[in-house]
C-alpha cells in the first residue's frame, strides 16, 4: 500500500491505523482519489492473513504471546481485591475490527442523543449506520443498510446450544423473542446474535479490508505499518506533521531514531482510548501536572485529556455440556482433523465452524420489578437516575458461547464446553489514562481502570451470575459447572458447583444463596471481572469547561488542523459492542473532514 520511495509530505496523516482510521482514510480516498493520505500504524499489516480473515481464530489474538494486541496493565485496585486489571486493544492495521469477537450489536439511539453534540444526534447518524453495512440477515428492515462495505450475517453454521439458551430464556426467564434487537430501540428480548462475517466468503468483515485494502489501485493512499507515532508537530499551534519511530515489536532490531513526516492539510489522531490521549500528552496537550512530571513543555492546558475512561465489565463462566453438541472446542484446541475438515468446507463455500465465533444467542437485559427487588438497595439509585426512564437502554448483555477458550483451556481435558458471558453496559465508574515516567526513565502508562469503584456496578454482575446459572441448569445439554471457573462456595453450600448428569426440571426451584454464598460471588467478581475490550472516552467530545478535549467537529481545543477520530471521542458510554460505534464515528468523521476540505461526500 505504499510507493517504493517514501514521500515526506502528505495532505492528511492518520496517527494510528485502527477501525476509525481505516474508515475515514478509505472514505476520503474514495471521495477524492487525489488526496495524499498516510496511515501510520504501530502494528503489522493484516491483508489476507488467516489469523484475521478466519473468524474462528479470534481467541488467539488474546494469547500472552500475541503481537496483534497490546496489553495495558492498570494500577492495582482495592475494589478488585488488589488486582491489576489488564485491558488489551488492537495493534494491527484495522485495529479492533481485525481482532475482535465479531459480534454485531448496535447502541440505542438515545445513547447518541445523550451525547448532546451538534450534528451527532441519532437522526443525523442513522443514515450513516445504514450506509456502512450490508445486513444479510433480513430484508427491508428500515434501520438497517443493504449496500454498505461491512457485511453482517449469521455466520457459517448454527450452534444448537443457542436454541436451548433462547428456549430456556423465554420460558424460565419469561422474556419474549425477537429476530432483531439491533433496530436501535428493542431490548429485553432473547434473539439470535449476528456477526461481522460475510455470508458468501465466510471471512471477517473488518475495516482494513473493506475500506483500505480494497483501494490498492489508489497510489495516493499509503499505509506504513510498524510505525509508532510519538507526537504531533506544531507551528504556532497549527499541526503540521508527526514524529514517529519504528515500533520495536513489529520491527525488532530496527533503528529507533525518530523520523518526521509533514501534513499540509490535517493531522488526525486515531490511536484509540489509550493511544490518542497519550499522543496528545507527548505533544504538549493535557493537564499541567501530568506533563510537568514527564518533563514535557505544555502547549495547551487541556486537563480533560486522558480522563473519562469508560469500558464495560464482563465475566465469562464455563460449563460442561453433553458430548453430542457441536461446539468450537476442537478448533480452539487446534485439533488437526477438525481443523482440516472445517477449513476444506470453508474454502469451498465459506461455511463450517471456521466462519463462526461460537456466539449465536443473547439478550439485552433489563431487570423487571421482581429482579430489581432481588438486586437490593445498592442498585436502586442508579436504576432510577439512569435506566428507569430510558426503556431502550439495557443494563447488561447475557450471552452464550458454544465452546471454551479461556485460561483453563490447557487444564481441561478434551470435551464439549460452553461459556456463559455477561457484561454490564453502563457502569457508573470511570478511570483515566496518562503517560508517566518509569523508574528507569522510560515512558509508561498510568492507567486507572475504575472497574467496580462505584458500589452499584457489582450488583448486576452478581445478579447475572445467578440468573445465567438458572438458565443454564434448565438447558437440555447442561452437564454441570466447571468448578475452577465459578465462585468458591463454602463447604456444604446448596450452591456448590460440579459435574451433573443432566438438567433440572424447567419448574425446579432456584438455588437458594446464603449471605456467605453472596460474599463468594462478590469475591469471584472482584477477583475475575475483566474488560470487554470496549475502551472509550479519553478524548471526550464535549465542552472544554466540562472536561472536553474536542468540539463537535472533532477539533482539539486550543490548536488548529488537528482532529481525533476513534472511540476515545465518545463523551458517554454506549450500550453495545463498540465496533459498530467505531465504524459510525469513522463515517461521521469522514463526512466532517470532507466538508472542511470542500469535498463532495454525498456518494
Amino acid at each position: 500500500m505504499s510507493l517504493p520511495s517514501s514521500p515526506t509530505e502528505f495532505d492528511i496523516i492518520f496517527a494510528g491505523g485502527g477501525t476509525a482510521a481505516c474508515v475515514v482514510a478509505g472514505r476520503l480516498a474514495e471521495y477524492d482519489p487525489s488526496l495524499r493520505i498516510l496511515i501510520l500504524e504501530a502494528g503489522q499489516h493484516t491483508l489476507n492473513k488467516d489469523a484475521h480473515v478466519q473468524p474462528y481464530q479470534y481467541p488467539f489474538h488474546l494469547a500472552p504471546t500475541s503481537t496483534t494486541m497490546s496489553a495495558i496493565v492498570g494500577n492495582p485496585s482495592p475494589n478488585l481485591n488488589g488486582r491489576a486489571p489488564i485491558v488489551s486493544c488492537g495493534r494491527c492495521v484495522g485495529g479492533g475490527s481485525s481482532v475482535n469477537f465479531l459480534v454485531y450489536t448496535r447502541a440505542p439511539t438515545s445513547d447518541f442523543d445523550d451525547w448532546r453534540a451538534d450534528g451527532w444526534e441519532s437522526e443525523n447518524l442513522i443514515p450513516l449506520m445504514k450506509k456502512l453495512e450490508t445486513y444479510e440477515v433480513q430484508p427491508d428492515r428500515p434501520t438497517h443498510g443493504y449496500d454498505g462495505p461491512i457485511k453482517v450475517s449469521s455466520g457459517g453454521c448454527k450452534m444448537g446450544l443457542s436454541d436451548e439458551f433462547i428456549q430456556a430464556g423465554i420460558t424460565y426467564h419469561k422474556r419474549p423473542y425477537s429476530e432483531d434487537t439491533n433496530d436501535l430501540e428493542t431490548c429485553n428480548t432473547y434473539s439470535p446474535w449476528r456477526k461481522f462475517i460475510d455470508s458468501k466468503t465466510g471471512k471477517r468483515s473488518d475495516a482494513a479490508h473493506h475500506y483500505v485494502y480494497n483501494q490498492a489501485h489508489n497510489l495516493n493512499l499509503h499505509v506504513w505499518d510498524g510505525k509508532r507515532v510519538k507526537r504531533v508537530l506544531f507551528e504556532d499551534k497549527r499541526a503540521v506533521g508527526v514524529e514517529y519511530t519504528s515500533d520495536p515489536i513489529s520491527c525488532p532490531g530496527a533503528d529507533q531514531s525518530t523520523s518526521i513526516v509533514r501534513a499540509s492539510k490535517l493531522v488526525v489522531i486515531s490511536a484509540g482510548a489509550f493511544g490518542s490521549p497519550t499522543i496528545l500528552e507527548r505533544s504538549g496537550i493535557g493537564a499541567e501536572a501530568v506533563l510537568k512530571r514527564c518533563g514535557i513543555e505544555q502547549l495547551v492546558d487541556l486537563p480533560g485529556v486522558g480522563e473519562n475512561f469508560n469500558d464495560h465489565n464482563a465475566a465469562f463462566v464455563p460449563y460442561y455440556v453433553a458430548d453430542e453438541n457441536v461446539t468450537m472446542d476442537a478448533l480452539w484446541r487446534q485439533e488437526e482433523s477438525a481443523l482440516q475438515e472445517n477449513l476444506a468446507q470453508w474454502k469451498i463455500d465459506g461455511k463450517s465452524l471456521v466462519a463462526q465465533n461460537g456466539g449465536d444467542a443473547k439478550i439485552k437485559w433489563r431487570p423487571d420489578t421482581e429482579e430489581l427487588e432481588a438486586m437490593g438497595p445498592a442498585f436502586q439509585p442508579r436504576w432510577k437516575e439512569f435506566f428507569q426512564d430510558r426503556p431502550d437502554k439495557a443494563v447488561a448483555i447475557f450471552a452464550i458461547f458454544s465452546g471454551y477458550a479461556g485460561p483453563l483451556i490447557g487444564v481441561l481435558p478434551p470435551g464439549k464446553y460452553t461459556n456463559s458471558s455477561y457484561y454490564t453496559l453502563y457502569p457508573a465508574s470511570v478511570g483515566s489514562v496518562h503517560i508517566k515516567l518509569e523508574e528507569d526513565g522510560k515512558e509508561g502508562i498510568d492507567f486507572t481502570s475504575g472497574f467496580l469503584d462505584d458500589p452499584s456496578d457489582i450488583v448486576p454482575l452478581n445478579f447475572a451470575y445467578k440468573k445465567m446459572r438458572e438458565i443454564y441448569r434448565r438447558m437440555p445439554s447442561y452437564r454441570g459447572e466447571i468448578t475452577a471457573g465459578h465462585p468458591s462456595f463454602p463447604e456444604g453450600s446448596a450452591a456448590a458447583c460440579g459435574k451433573q448428569t443432566g438438567p433440572v426440571d424447567l419448574n425446579a426451584p432456584d438455588i437458594i444463596y446464603t449471605a456467605e454464598d453472596d460474599k463468594a460471588i462478590e469475591k469471584f467478581h472482584r477477583d475475575n471481572v475483566q474488560t470487554t475490550w470496549h475502551s472509550l472516552g479519553t478524548c471526550a467530545m464535549k465542552p472544554e469547561a466540562d472536561g472536553g478535549v474536542l468540539d463537535a467537529r472533532l477539533n482539539v481545543y486550543g490548536v488548529s488542523n488537528l482532529k481525533v477520530a476513534d472511540m476515545s471521542i465518545a463523551p458517554l458510554n454506549v450500550g453495545t459492542n463498540t465496533y459498530s460505534t467505531a465504524l459510525l464515528i469513522g463515517e461521521k468523521a469522514a463526512m466532517i473532514i470532507a466538508q472542511d476540505l470542500g469535498i463532495d461526500c454525498r456518494s
